[in-house]
This record gives C-alpha cells, sequence and structure tokens, in this order.
C-alpha cells in the first residue's frame, strides 16, 4: 500500500489522509483576495477546480449520510435573527422539555437502520448547565455511540470541564457554526459574540473533539462576507473536519422572514470554495436543501459536498424525504457510507 492510499479503517466521515495526498496542498495562511478570487471564477473552471481536489482527497465517491434530532426544541433566550427557536420570536415554535434518552435513542437507531452513520442532536440552549440535563446529554451520546455512529451534538457554548465530559463519553464531533463573518455577525446576532463562537471551538478543539463548524448564505451577508467566512474557517490552525454549508431557510416571525432564497449557484460557488480551503475536510450540504432540484443538488456533490443531512426534519425546518434521497443517490450511483462500528 502506498503512503498515500487509504486503509479500510482510515476513513470515519472525515479525510481518507492524515496528511495530504500528492498534488493537494492544506494552508492556513490564506487571505481574503485569494478567497474572493477562487469564489469569483467562472462556475465550470471552480467546479473542475473543486472536484479535482475532492478526487484526490475523497476515493471511495461515497456520501456520509447524517441525521439530525432537535432533543429540545424552542424557548432560547438568544435572538439569531434567522432562528425559529428563538424565545422572542413569533414563529410558532413551541418551547418543549428535554426529550427522555431513551426516545433519543430509539430515534437514533431507527436512523442508524436507515443508513446515516452520524447522529447529531441539538438542544436550543445559548450555553450548557451542569446538572441533571446536562447529564443526560451524556447519556444520549454514550447510547448513540454504543449503536456504531458517530455522535455529534450542537447545545451552544461549552466549559472546558463540559468539553471534557462529552469527549469522555464519546462525543465524536462538537457543531458549532459561526454563521456568517465577523463583520456581518452584529446584524444578524446580538446576544452572543463571534469571539464567544471562536473560544468555544478552541475548547472543543483542546477536548480533543472534532469540530463541526460552518455557516448559513443568504442572510443578507454580501460576497466578501461569505468569503470572510469562509476565510476564517480555513484559517484555523486545524480546519474543521467537518464544514456545513447552510441557506436559509426563511421562516415566518423571524426577522429575516422576507430574505430573498438563496440562488444554487451560490450554494455550488460556496461549497467548492470551501472544498478548495479546506480540502482534507468533509463538506456538509445542510439546509436549504428542500429547496434545491436534484440537479442542483448533484451539482453540489460534483462541487465537493460529501455529506447530507437526511430525514424530514432539520430541527424545525423540513427537509427533502429519505426515500427521495435514496432515489437520488442510487440514480447518480453514489453510495451510502456504510456505518462504522469501531467508532
Amino acid at each position: 500500500m502506498s503512503a498515500h492510499a487509504p486503509s479500510d479503517d482510515s476513513f470515519h466521515g472525515h479525510a481518507h489522509f492524515a496528511t495530504p495526498p500528492p498534488g493537494v496542498t492544506v494552508r492556513h495562511d490564506w487571505t481574503l483576495p485569494e478567497v474572493r478570487a477562487l469564489y469569483a471564477l467562472p462556475l465550470l473552471e471552480l467546479i473542475h477546480k473543486a472536484q479535482s481536489v475532492h478526487r484526490a482527497v475523497f476515493q471511495d465517491n461515497k456520501v456520509q449520510l447524517c441525521s439530525l434530532l432537535s432533543i429540545k426544541t424552542g424557548g432560547c433566550p438568544e435572538d439569531c435573527g434567522y432562528c425559529p427557536q428563538a424565545a422572542r420570536h413569533h414563529t410558532g415554535v413551541k418551547a418543549e422539555k428535554l426529550m427522555p434518552v431513551e426516545a433519543v435513542l430509539s430515534s437514533a437507531a431507527q436512523a442508524r437502520a436507515a443508513g446515516a452513520t452520524r447522529f447529531c442532536m441539538g438542544a436550543a440552549w445559548r450555553e450548557v448547565k451542569d446538572g441533571p440535563q446536562f447529564d443526560s446529554v451524556l447519556e444520549m451520546v454514550k447510547g448513540v455511540k454504543a449503536l456504531g455512529m458517530e455522535a455529534c451534538a450542537t447545545l451552544g457554548m461549552l466549559s472546558e470541564s463540559q468539553a471534557a465530559r462529552l469527549r469522555e463519553a464519546g462525543l465524536s464531533a462538537y457543531n458549532h457554526n459561526l454563521d456568517t463573518s465577523a463583520e456581518h455577525y452584529g446584524d444578524i446576532i446580538s446576544t452572543r459574540t463571534y469571539d464567544d463562537r471562536l473560544r468555544t471551538l478552541e475548547r472543543v478543539r483542546k477536548a480533543g473533539i472534532s469540530v463541526c463548524s460552518g455557516g448559513i448564505i443568504g442572510l443578507g451577508e454580501s460576497v466578501e462576507d461569505r468569503c470572510g467566512l469562509l476565510l476564517t474557517l480555513a484559517n484555523q490552525e486545524v480546519h474543521p473536519e467537518s464544514v456545513p454549508i447552510n441557506a436559509l431557510v426563511a421562516v415566518k416571525g423571524t426577522p429575516l422572514e422576507n430574505q430573498k432564497p438563496v440562488e444554487s449557484v451560490e450554494m455550488v460557488r460556496t461549497i467548492a470554495t470551501a472544498r478548495l480551503l479546506m480540502p482534507l475536510s468533509m463538506v456538509r450540504l445542510s439546509a436549504g436543501r428542500k429547496q434545491m432540484n436534484e440537479e442542483a443538488q448533484l451539482l453540489c456533490m460534483l462541487a465537493g459536498a460529501n455529506s447530507i443531512f437526511f430525514g424530514d426534519k432539520l430541527l424545525t425546518t423540513g427537509n427533502p424525504e429519505y426515500a427521495q434521497d435514496m432515489a437520488l443517490l442510487e440514480k447518480a450511483g453514489i453510495r451510502p457510507m456504510e456505518p462504522d462500528m469501531s467508532r
């Protein structure tokens, strides 16, 4: 086996390679003009560049299926302008208690049976509070891992000790999106700073948990903001192992309810640029997929997306049906990743 050939057990939802294969360079010193120049390339040239890198790193033409469950819905004290779960927004989302551990693990088992290899649990909290609820989340993480799935959580801000406890429970990845550029962030959220988000990512990384961090396009940001978000992610000391790219799902009752839908081409450009900036990362085609036709979704995969969230709901917004997803992948000859019982 060559130094760069993937082994059977070297791919766990992230890159095949601990170091980049020949011809692929991993950088952490990108400049904004460089990122803007990539984003502005003629679309077919951009896709070709991104696909070339993608094929060099991810050689098995597989897509990871991820399932996301809202384990604690609504009542969040934050004011994120896009989020229907904020208590101050009148969206019809009712605050609910944390789900019982058994119910969450039942959902995880169903997701695994349907083909998911990663199960993400989302709680509408500003930050994690120590106590019985956090202890329940730790039990959920242990249970998901026992099913042979990657366990991911998004619970808001974390302390160092909480990150360490999640790691001890077996958490594979922690999702904490930057959402947009530092410059545009204050127009979207005022209850948590950009530095708060970066500090949480540092604590996750320090605890030895994989980082899942991306953003949302369609928040009224400029192209420079969009590139600034990707620049911040790509210039971290270690790239996020997972980079979800979301398109805003405008929900009535939120401050961003009247935003125009994101054009599919902009999703493709953002995904392709992310693939070029962070070649070893999983790039996840996330929220907003329901608004895209099959051809647009496949174009995103061609541009470097190799993970999708599936199921009928992403937290509180719709998502393509499972049968549709399976039919699309089958038509395209794209195989889902198999569960890895070693994780």
